[in-house]
């Protein structure tokens, strides 16, 4: 591809907390882009319309700063092919799915959601799959436009072959094959007019003439809806490669259940963010000379990307800490570490916020000490008859610590009032008073059964830190079952606390 500009992209969802698991992707992408000369575009797939979020989207670009990943295109800085977030794009995805179903690659499904939930379950039972029945797609051109006329609700999907196989070449796997009979007639556009993941990514790839699509392996099975539509388009698809997925030591895909995977976790406890890269690195790649501490810039220098490894890499943060702590030691200057601090934590706007959480509860200056160490470590002691909620056993209580977990997962803004709020409608739903429910809470954030506020405390730790500390105190209390777990989850579904949040 000597005569072919390198061309990658980042593609992230604003939904939530920005994930390790993009940095992780972001890194090999910018890398080699750079190493060939080329470009790094930052694409925001915003069309999820009930999870995505300007605030979601503010923090990606924000973690991938601290990264210090810098993108040539994207939402913020524009670019030779914008818009650069999905939602703006809209006529562009309109326009390429009227020229597939005009050229009969695509059809309107006029099936509702009932029915398909319907025919899901009843193909299910009968071992045929829990696909779609294609009930729609032999419906004659002239009889559907008439409906859509009509304004009659419908989706729109791509004819998949009936028969056959897709083949397909992985930049690092290469050739995979996989039977048209196992997949979907897949929805490309949603009642709402929104495209479908497929759609979009498919249109977006050709029109920003990226070269090289690299991403997690998760998204192997996607790639022959994509091929398709590459196909009907009559466009050259790019180089697929797909980096083998980050996992726990147990060697399951990385999950938050085992693992802090928010980057703003990492950057809220110390991690500096070259080392987290460099950690980044080694997942998936090492240099010829086995050396584990290297800059980005030297990764750009010796990478080549057919050198990354398939092995699960696990996610190791007893190695991230070492390598951590290397940079700590062998890079920074006192003043330089000094520096760092203050940006981390020891800013005066920290510790302003911090000083109105205590001061009620100082006597003499050196109280501070006392009553603020949670705020500046990760390294929080439980007892485990402390994180008891009154009443009930290790069992119960975590039960009632992961439906708060559910609660503050979905919260914005992450801020006391909030908080408080939604601990208020908690209580009143479940029965528990509020000093009751809150008691291993103060626990669980700070190690102690008396500390500072716990609202202001956890708006200052803020949610990925509070989460995770949460965590840690269910761990400590022996947790849930994967078949308890699984069974609290419907139960929490079903109720009123929040099948529909709290609000």
């Amino acid at each position: 591809m000597s005569d072919v500009e390198i061309r990658t992209r980042l593609a992230p969802s604003p939904t939530g907390a920005p994930h390790v698991g993009t940095a992780y992707q972001a890194l090999f992408g910018y890398v080699w882009a750079r190493k060939n000369g080329g470009k790094f575009v930052l694409r925001i797939e915003d069309t999820d319309r009930e999870r995505s979020s300007a605030e979601s989207e503010r923090a990606i670009i924000d973690s991938l700063g601290w990264l210090g990943i810098k993108w040539d295109e994207g939402p913020d800085i524009g670019g030779p092919y914008g818009p650069y977030r999905q939602s703006e794009r809209l006529e562009i995805y309109h326009r390429h799915v009227e020229k597939l179903v005009a050229e009969g690659h695509a059809y309107p499904c006029f099936c509702s959601r009932e029915r398909l939930e319907r025919v899901r379950k009843e193909r299910q039972k009968s071992g045929a799959g829990s696909g779609y029945d294609r009930k729609c797609r032999n419906i004659p051109p002239e009889e559907a436009g008439k409906r859509v006329e009509n304004g009659e609700e419908f989706t729109v999907r791509m004819k998949v072959p009936l028969e056959g196989t897709c083949r397909f070449t992985d930049f690092l796997r290469g050739e995979i094959k996989k039977d048209w009979s196992s997949i979907d007639d897949q929805v490309i556009l949603k009642a709402d007019g929104y495209p479908t993941y497929h759609l979009a990514v498919v249109v977006d790839d050709h029109l920003m003439k990226i070269s090289h699509v690299i991403r997690g392996e998760e998204w192997i099975n996607s790639v022959p809806k994509h091929i398709l539509l590459y196909r009907f388009f009559g466009w050259k698809p790019p180089v697929f490669c797909h980096l083998p997925l980050l996992r726990n030591k147990d060697r399951s895909k990385l999950s938050k259940r085992k693992n802090p995977v928010s980057l703003e976790w990492y950057r809220r406890t110390g991690i500096l963010p070259e080392a987290l890269l460099n950690f980044l690195g080694l997942m998936g790649w090492h240099p010829a000379d086995d050396e584990e501490k290297f800059s980005v810039e030297e990764m750009v220098e010796k990478f080549r990307l057919e050198d990354v490894s398939l092995g699960g890499p696990v996610f190791d943060l007893d190695k991230l800490k070492w390598l951590n702590g290397r940079y700590i030691r062998e890079d920074l200057t006192t003043e330089q570490l000094m520096n760092r601090l203050e940006e981390w934590a020891l800013n005066r706007d920290n510790f302003t916020r911090i000083l109105e959480t205590c001061k009620g509860r100082m006597t003499t200056l050196s109280d501070w000490g006392r009553l603020t160490p949670h705020f500046f470590t990760e390294d929080i002691e439980y007892r485990k008859e402390d994180l008891l909620l009154d009443g009930l056993d290790e069992t119960g209580t975590c039960e009632v610590l992961q439906v708060v977990l559910w609660e503050l997962e979905r919260l914005t803004p992450f801020d006391k009032d909030t908080i408080y709020r939604m601990f208020r409608k908690l209580s009143d739903r479940t029965g528990i008073k509020l000093k009751k429910l809150t008691a291993p809470l103060y626990v669980a954030v700070s190690g102690k059964t008396v500390s500072t506020p716990l609202f202001d405390t956890m708006e200052i730790l803020g949610s990925d830190v509070t989460r995770m500390r949460i965590r840690k105190a269910m761990e400590r209390l022996g947790g849930l079952s994967g078949k308890r777990l699984k069974k609290l989850e419907k139960e929490y579904e079903r109720s009123n606390v929040t099948g529909r949040g709290l609000d």
